[in-house]
């Protein structure tokens, strides 16, 4: 279970952010970054919602110092743990990181990570992570049993690419890459 593996590691602070579109109902947004973020609470007032035509412009509401827990609870229940661990590392950068998810996604509950490299993608969340020892914070909250038999770590062979597409365990002429400097010894 990936939360036990978290004794012992601090958790890093966690700020969650995202987009109020004119169209969008402010108490639907909130409910649904609610889903994955229960203790996220806008630290600017939600806007009314208006009837057409909407006067109201786009506007950013954050919360920090959300927990994780049911972040991590829905990665694990999903079965997307080492998805998670890719992309919630891939602009990893000293003790700090950050990743999108799908608000769309987040309306049923389910975690989505967002590739697109907009950095104000309607419809997504946006969750930046701080902590002393992320990448070992981020290894140990997505680890399950199959690391036992092809080990991972943060931006390791393995990884996907920044586009979302899988990193190649084969070659071109479909032999296995990995566990390589292995076979060599063997």
């Amino acid at each position: 279970m990936a939360l036990a593996a978290m004794s012992g590691v601090n958790s890093p602070r966690l700020s969650v952010s995202t987009r109020i579109q004119p169209q969008d109902s402010p108490q639907k947004v909130a409910e649904a970054v609610q889903r994955l973020f229960p203790d996220w609470v806008s630290e600017t007032p939600l806007p009314d919602s208006e009837a057409f035509p909407v006067a109201r412009v786009s506007l950013r509401v954050n919360c920090d110092g959300c927990a994780p827990d049911r972040l991590l609870e829905q990665i694990e229940s999903q079965r997307i743990l080492d998805t998670a661990l890719d992309v919630m590392s891939q602009n990893l950068r000293g003790d700090s990181s950050w990743f999108d998810l799908s608000l769309q996604a987040a309306v049923a509950g389910k975690v989505a990570f967002s590739l697109a490299d907009e950095p104000e993608n309607a419809g997504s969340i946006r969750v930046e992570m701080e902590g002393k020892g992320l990448a070992e914070w981020l290894e140990s909250v997505t680890w399950h049993q199959g690391r036992n038999s092809v080990p991972r770590t943060v931006n390791d062979d393995l990884r996907m690419q920044a586009d979302g597409s899988p990193g190649e365990w084969f070659d071109g002429k479909g032999r296995p890459t990995i566990n390589k400097d292995q076979e060599s010894l063997d």
